[in-house]
């Protein structure tokens, strides 16, 4: 996708910010307990290049991404030495890649082993299905059987084993204790652990004991974002956010009464007033349920009006503004602030999905 350097709508991310958080959060580890930044879906919209660069200059010890071409691109940028773990499927075709990088892959199913036989060492880490339902082996007997087939071929190494939780970002904890008893269960049925043993992602990490465990898969707190809203006034330190939101007004006009705006003519003036046209849209990760949100201009909140387009939206403003004035949709502008969890309670989803959207025709300016 081109990147939009031309036009006035860019993300700014603080890379104080992320530094800060995984700090935070190893103050808390045991020592032995390494975190491993989460950098998948372009680092959860945050740039994962620049991101990966900012985590390890804080200490993150390696990656976690989604699926190999994520990590090949971190070995493409420099990151030639780091651990990397692909958390996804990879095709058996695409093993030898994986080899010759020395990416680590997860591997899930006992038929996927059949014929494997890579050229180089190839480090594997066997996902278990303690209950959520996606990715992963389910019985201690599978999982001592695909231990047995990595042991008889020279080139596999089961580096690590590991699961995820349904639910370790609510406050009630009896089925995280039940997946955390079956995790243990089938562990215990393997005769050598692991190097890496790992169970837990930023909600698990930041509400969890991780003694007994060698790393933390650290993703969207990274980012200075809360696992969910439930936890929210749960957590050890105070999250902060590393991503900001902007643009500026490139149009301006007043509206007569009966005037309308956008697609679909869904917003009609009832009286005279100031709108302006922004320059960032749906293409941009805005999608059209933003109809009716409220950004912010020179400390006031101001609601987007009509339908979102694919390029342009349309803010109500209180009085006449000039163009160029920056608008902030995430981020902070004098005394108010305005969340990507506010954006997410509006469109009714998690922040995850707010971040994840913004795409990457808006470039991404790192700052600290």
């Amino acid at each position: 996708m081109v990147t939009g350097w031309h036009r006035p709508t860019w993300i700014e991310v603080d890379c104080a910010a992320i530094r800060e958080n995984i700090q935070n959060e190893q103050k808390r580890l045991p020592e032995n307990v390494a975190v491993w930044a989460v950098v998948k879906a372009n680092a959860y919209g945050h740039g994962i290049i620049e991101v990966a660069k900012t985590a390890k200059e804080a200490g993150a010890k390696g990656f976690c991404v989604a699926i190999l071409d994520e990590a090949l691109a971190l070995r493409e940028a420099g990151f030639k030495d780091d651990f990397i773990l692909v958390l996804g499927a990879t095709r058996k075709e695409d093993v030898n890649l994986a080899a010759r990088n020395d990416i680590s892959l997860t591997i899930f199913r006992e038929d996927w082993l059949a014929g494997v036989d890579p050229e180089l060492p190839l480090k594997v880490h066997l996902k278990i299905d303690s209950g959520m339902g996606r990715l992963g082996i389910r019985e201690a007997e599978e999982a001592a059987r695909m231990e047995a087939e990595i042991t008889q071929n020279t080139n596999l190494i089961l580096e690590g084993v590991y699961t995820h939780f349904a639910t370790a970002d609510q406050l009630e904890t009896s089925y995280f204790e039940q997946q955390l008893a079956k995790f243990h269960s089938i562990l215990s049925g393997l005769k050598a652990r692991p190097t890496y043993v790992h169970t837990a992602n930023s909600a698990a990490s930041l509400l969890q004991s991780q003694v007994g465990f060698d790393a933390i898969r650290f993703g969207i707190s990274m980012y200075g974002l809360t696992p969910s809203i439930e936890v929210k006034t749960s957590l050890p330190f105070k999250l902060k956010p590393a991503l900001a939101l902007y643009t500026e007004i490139v149009h301006v006009k007043e509206l007569s009464p009966g005037d309308s705006v956008s697609y679909g003519a869904t917003y009609t003036a009832t009286e005279k007033e100031w709108v302006a046209t922004l320059p960032i849209g749906y293409a941009d990760g805005l999608i059209r349920h933003y109809s009716g949100f409220q950004v912010l201009l020179a400390g006031k909140k101001v609601p987007i009006i009509g339908r979102v387009c694919m390029d342009q939206i349309i803010i109500k403003l209180p009085y006449k503004f000039q163009t160029g004035t920056k608008v902030t949709i995430i981020g902070t502008d004098q005394e108010k602030t305005v969340t990507a969890d506010d954006a997410a309670e509006y469109l009714d989803t998690i922040n995850y999905e707010v971040t994840c959207m913004l795409t990457e025709r808006i470039p991404r300016k790192y700052i600290n």
